[in-house]
């Protein structure tokens, strides 16, 4: 599923991307657990989503939210956590910010 949203990203079939990666996440958030992190994977994956299309709120909504995550489940320095607060300043710079 992961990799077809990719794919409609590249294309620039974004509307189809982001109701894949929606429902992944769904998915993954019923099955394997918020904090889990393949979720955190489908957290970020639609942010960029967001973000390469200017929806900065929605963007840093999930951004911001899985950071939290990743700083109380895997710990602050934790390379995934280390990846999620790199990402989130990304789109913090993008708006200025």
């Amino acid at each position: 599923m992961n990799n077809l949203a990719s794919t409609y990203e590249n294309l620039g079939q974004w509307d189809e991307a982001e109701r894949l990666q929606v429902q992944n996440l769904e998915i993954r958030k019923r099955v394997l657990g918020p904090e889990h992190p393949d979720t955190l994977t489908s957290m970020s994956n639609l942010a960029s989503t967001y973000k390469a299309q200017g929806r900065w709120d929605e963007a840093e909504r999930l951004q911001v939210q899985e950071l939290e995550i990743c700083k109380r489940v895997l710990g602050p320095e934790h390379p995934d956590t280390l990846t999620s607060m790199s990402n989130l300043a990304s789109t913090y710079k993008a708006q200025g910010r």
